[in-house]
């Protein structure tokens, strides 16, 4: 007889899976190319910007989304990772730090890390509307103590350094925009993978355990408390890193950067962008990034805006855009989009009128409340308003009520269209499994 034996290794073939690599390569194709596509200044310091958002909300999304984790303090590690980092940053200027300025966000990166380990193990004692509490009163407690320790937070005025300093190495200086960004963008291409890779390990797995079945999990033998503190650490080591990335780009940190607007503005564009789909924080971090430098230098009202778009995403999308645009790429592998684009198109259209509507009425109460000094007149998406002419008001408001009759019209329309559509996918995915069995 044959005999097998026990010791002899298994060999299993895993095939190159190509579509993953295509997308990393794509992201880092778009990374490498943006600043070229892109070559003013405000443009680069725009792509700068969004690399550090987009390892910030990442790692916010490991509590959020894979943990099931609501943090109110996030902005406390990102924040404390900047200060350490201009501190490293000054040390290294004056000669008392031999540190290259490349290596300069890893010290934020320690730093957050030091200060996840610290504030966590109490903050990850509890979890659901506990844990957020402490996360929120973890973030005001830092907060107050950046007015109460200028040496340290800088007072007011912040903490200020110079990026330019060292030996250059191979004609790198980081004082053009453009070398800090390509720093950003390696560190951004970096971090993203060594999350990917996190949410295929034994801990990311077990980490969706512990968000969907804690009890299961403490049954089968983890401690759920061990497995969120581990995941609050990592999440405080990348968020560090985007923070002492913000330091090196900005060459200077105030305490703004631990308040709980900057906390806030991370859950909002992370729920924005998609929690439940890894991509979604990367949507989020480049709309974030747009609101508050474009939308902001356009409008007075940007977060009355901002609220509308996040009660409306609440309303029909409340999985953020990465689930939208996962539904309709399913539309797609099934041949079924092509059914639905005369209807996006009168969604897109309608919703747009009625969205003007609004727009205009809340410039207007802006302009009334705000700028009366510089008279009735107002300049809106090129149509000249008075703000005292009962025209501008009307037409206005009959914008904005017909735009929402009509759209939710096409909606109901259009939801009927949409679960056809899906019947008939379904339909075809029960005919393929008859015909593979």
């Amino acid at each position: 007889m044959h005999h097998t034996s026990e010791n002899q290794p298994n060999f299993h073939f895993k095939p190159w899976n190509v579509g993953r690599i295509l997308i990393w390569g794509l992201y880092a194709l778009v990374l490498l190319v943006a600043p070229l596509l892109w070559t003013s200044s405000f443009a680069q310091t725009m792509l700068s910007q969004m690399g550090i958002a987009i390892i910030v909300c990442l790692a916010y999304n490991i509590l959020l989304g894979q943990g099931g984790m609501l943090s109110f303090g996030h902005a406390v590690y990102s924040g404390l990772g900047s200060f350490l980092a201009i501190h490293a940053l000054n040390k290294v200027g004056a000669g008392t730090l031999g540190l290259p300025v490349s290596l300069v966000p890893l010290v934020g990166g320690l730093g957050g890390l030091a200060f996840a380990a610290l504030l966590g193990y109490v903050s990850t004692k509890k979890a659901g509307t506990t844990f957020a509490m402490i996360t929120l009163g973890v973030s005001e407690l830092v907060w107050s103590m950046s007015l109460m320790l200028p040496e340290f937070f800088g007072g007011e005025g912040g903490v200020s350094a110079n990026r330019v300093v060292g030996e250059k190495v191979l004609g790198i200086s980081f004082g053009p925009q453009i070398q800090v960004y390509y720093l950003i963008a390696i560190y951004c291409f970096i971090c993203t993978v060594a999350m990917f890779a996190l949410t295929r390990t034994p801990l990311g797995r077990i980490l969706n355990a512990v968000r969907d079945n804690p009890e299961r999990v403490e049954f089968i033998g983890y401690s759920t408390r061990r497995v969120r503190y581990l995941a609050f650490m990592i999440s405080g080591f990348f968020a560090g890193i985007s923070g002492g990335l913000a330091a090196v780009n900005f060459e200077i940190v105030t305490a703004e950067v631990v308040g709980a607007a900057r906390s806030g503005a991370y859950l909002l564009f992370v729920f924005l962008g998609g929690a439940t789909f890894f991509f979604g924080p990367i949507l989020g971090a480049v709309l974030m990034v747009i609101a508050l430098v474009l939308l902001s230098e356009l409008t007075k009202a940007w977060l009355l805006y901002l609220g509308l778009v996040f009660l409306l995403m609440v309303m029909y999308a409340p999985g953020g855009l990465a689930s939208l645009l996962m539904m309709n790429l399913r539309l797609a592998a099934f041949g079924k989009l092509r059914r639905l684009w005369v209807a996006y198109l009168a969604l897109g259209g309608i919703g747009l009128a009625a969205l003007t509507g609004v727009a205009a009425m809340i410039e207007m109460l802006y302009h009334m409340q705000l700028n009366a000094a510089l008279g009735p007149q107002l300049k809106f998406m090129g149509a000249q308003l008075n703000t005292h002419g009962v025209d501008s008001w009307a037409g206005a408001i009959f914008l904005t009520l017909t735009g929402a009759a009509l759209f939710e019209l096409t909606r109901r329309h259009f939801q009927a269209q949409w679960g056809e559509i899906q019947e008939d996918i379904e339909k075809e995915i029960k005919r393929r499994e008859a015909i593979s069995t």
